[in-house]
């Protein structure tokens, strides 16, 4: 009853203007499987969804709700996205594959850089440009586009969706950027080694490891699950404020919104606490992610 009462409360987000409808509206009910108002809330927001997909950008813009310009592309509004566009019949599905894709074409471009860009604004006379914020390095960015490739890999494998170039995609994030390798834990900014830790990233990245190990016949499925059992063990050991304290128990620490602007550098984020408890019940075996 409380959690149905919770889930109640994303209604508004529903016709927001944000890509983020993703995030809060396909993982703030996916979880609720055979609720009815959960269920209906989830299909009003994939057909809002499909209704802003944008033909000519060949995606779902950023859009205004959280401020500044509205055709914009960002990595975090892909995540959550393509599972509730896909989730409303065959228009949807184009739309979800199109908006991933067009995703990568740009995010995985790396011009003048070594790492994905993860905004990007669109220009009628310049077409996309990218964004200096947030810039390359971005750790949270780079987790949500592997969560973003990771749950397309699961959804299909329909000619259309393109899985050899999202297996490539995947073997890139998983290669080229640390997230099989070093520290469990990254630096919110990669360029910054000595800078804040970002515990959110850590969460998202355990989540993704452990949905590509799912990926029938992959190659890379021990070695990620192998990782997201370390790095699910290190936030749970070294992260989580313990009962007792003068906090309560289970808050997730050391995440950092916005290192660049010194932003929440050393907090409790929302998304790190989701994903940290999602990659646990999975882990446990009490979530099924291929349906998550």
């Amino acid at each position: 009853m409380a959690a149905a009462t919770v889930t109640a409360r994303l209604a508004p987000w529903v016709e927001a203007d944000t890509a983020t409808r993703g995030l809060i509206l396909w993982y703030g009910t996916a979880l609720a499987a055979g609720d009815a108002a959960a269920q209906a809330l989830r299909e009003r927001a994939a057909e809002a969804a499909v209704g802003s997909f944008d033909p000519e950008l060949g995606l779902v813009p950023w859009g205004a709700a959280l401020g500044g310009a509205r055709l914009r592309a960002r990595t975090d509004g892909v995540p959550g996205l393509v599972s509730l566009l896909a989730s409303t019949g065959p228009e949807g599905q184009a739309a979800a594959a199109a908006h991933l894709h067009r995703h990568l074409d740009l995010c995985l471009s790396r011009e003048g850089t070594g790492r994905p860009r993860p905004a990007w604004r669109w220009d009628e006379t310049r077409g996309w440009t990218a964004e200096a914020d947030p810039a390359p390095g971005w750790s949270r960015g780079e987790a949500w586009l592997l969560l973003a490739v990771a749950d397309a890999l699961l959804l299909t494998d329909a000619p259309s969706w393109r899985p050899d170039r999202l297996t490539r995609a995947a073997e890139l994030l998983l290669a080229d950027y640390a997230m099989l390798v070093g520290p469990p834990v990254p630096p919110a900014d990669a360029h910054r080694a000595e800078g804040p830790l970002d515990t959110s990233a850590a969460a998202i990245t355990a989540v993704a490891l452990l949905k590509l190990a799912l990926v029938p016949g992959a190659a890379w499925s021990r070695v990620c699950a192998c990782r997201a059992e370390a790095v699910l063990y290190r936030l749970a050991r070294d992260h989580l404020t313990r009962p007792g304290g003068t906090r309560p128990a289970g808050m997730l620490l050391d995440g950092c919104y916005d290192a660049h602007s010194g932003t929440a550098v050393r907090h409790e984020l929302v998304w790190g606490d989701f994903f940290l408890a999602l990659g646990l019940a999975a882990h446990l075996g009490r979530v099924d992610l291929r349906r998550v």
